[in-house]
């Protein structure tokens, strides 16, 4: 074996490793070799994609398997080195660094996700071929948290809901309710401010209760699949018969609550607000108000750190390389003599001008990926690498695509690693 390990990993640029739209990613991709070894390509891909798959019973024997793939940008890019540009294919014994540079689209992408029937994943990747042998794959997912979007219709303006409900079984009488909330748009860890008034002319007591729950909902081939799940429920003193109340209720966003995804065509996270009124053997009346959640606009930066360690394929990380006399290849060796970054800014894959970070240590930047919200820029395009023979490529993504057939023999476990 003389690829003794073929990686990819890249820098965090703050505390909690996440990047947002138009944020710049740096890393490396790095092969060693126990010897001088003949490769046909060297691929850098980086991509964002979205699936869902779940399967629905019909009857004791007919089962059917629904699913959908949707693509947001896929850039793919061959490396070249500077002996491959002079016609040699053959790298030489050693570790040998190749760093990269990749500015994720400032468009609207939904942030990452991921459950039983259906995740987006963002992710980096290399693939490295060779003759007669398999093609060698490496991957880093990197968390990706979309900004918000504060072109919702309604999302900071109030709202407000009523309800009237007649007791006719062991008791008599109407109960009224109100239910206004300041917006719809909230902030992790922002806190829901809810005034109910209760008119209870009947002759039972009610109690208020609150819950804020999740609903996901996955959409394939014409069917939806929907799951609930209740985040926090609430409570208040009961009202008593005959009383009308004004009540207040003060309900926090919880800070890890992942942020709302709407601008996805196959999987939608919503929020609901339900109030209801608890009434003995009634039906109780309710309401729901819907609930954006949006992403926290500020984050921790990180600061470079001796010893710190870069990010990706934590499986590699932690394994000890059985080849530890290896000389390192100079990156400047690989790409020969300075690279200037490639466009003016918006590209969507450059060298670097200056590569660092070729040891152990990270290049962390400083940078905060929720800092200027209003920053808008056209959908960057592969740039021309006016220093290679030949110019990268990209597949461009089809707005929906879904198998009009079920795969054969699906495996629910098994798609969790094709994206």
């Amino acid at each position: 074996m003389t690829i003794t390990n073929f990686s990819i990993e890249y820098d965090a640029i703050n505390s909690k490793n996440i990047f947002t739209n138009g944020d710049t990613i740096n890393g490396r991709i790095i092969v060693e070799a126990s010897k001088e070894t003949q490769v046909q390509t060297l691929t850098f891909i980086a991509s964002g994609k979205a699936r869902v798959i779940w399967t629905e019973h019909y009857g004791q024997y007919n089962t059917r398997v629904y699913w959908a793939d949707e693509k947001y940008y896929e850039v793919k890019h061959r490396i070249v080195s500077q002996h491959w540009e002079n016609g040699s294919d053959f790298i030489g014994k050693g570790r040998h660094v190749f760093p990269f540079t990749f500015q994720i689209p400032d468009r609207k992408i939904p942030s990452s996700f991921k459950d039983g029937v259906g995740k987006i994943v963002h992710k980096v990747q290399a693939e490295l071929k060779q003759s007669m042998k398999l093609t060698k794959k490496a991957k880093a997912h990197f968390t990706f948290v979309s900004k918000a979007d504060l072109d919702i219709p309604g999302l900071m303006e109030p709202q407000s809901e009523s309800k009237d409900k007649t007791i006719t079984f062991f008791g008599s009488g109407i109960v009224t309710m109100d239910v206004h909330t300041n917006q719809m748009g909230y902030m992790q860890g922002e806190a829901i401010k809810v005034t109910v008034a209760i008119n209870n002319n009947c002759s039972r007591s009610v109690k208020p209760k609150f819950v804020l729950y999740e609903k996901k909902s996955y959409f394939a081939q014409g069917h939806r699949r929907v799951h609930t799940k209740d985040v926090l429920k609430e409570k208040v003193d009961a009202v008593a018969s005959g009383c009308t109340e004004m009540v207040k209720k003060v309900i926090t966003v919880p800070c890890e609550l992942p942020s709302s995804i709407t601008n996805c065509s196959i999987l939608t996270l919503e929020y609901r607000l339900k109030v209801y009124l608890n009434i003995k053997s009634a039906i109780d009346p309710k309401l729901k108000l819907p609930i954006v959640v949006l992403p926290a606009l500020k984050t921790k930066t990180v600061p470079v750190l001796d010893g710190s360690q870069p990010v990706g394929n934590p499986k590699k990380q932690r394994r000890k390389s059985k080849q530890t006399n290896h000389p390192t290849v100079n990156p400047q060796q690989s790409f020969g003599n300075s690279h200037q970054p490639i466009g003016d800014g918006n590209q969507a894959f450059a060298y670097p001008q200056n590569p660092v970070g070729y040891s152990n240590q990270a290049c962390l930047y400083p940078v905060s990926p929720f800092e200027n919200l209003n920053q808008t820029c056209a959908d960057p395009c592969l740039p021309t690498v006016s220093h290679q023979p030949y110019q990268p490529y990209l597949d461009p993504p089809p707005p929906y695509s879904a198998c009009a057939l079920p795969p054969p023999t699906p495996e629910p476990e098994h798609y969790q690693d094709e994206l």
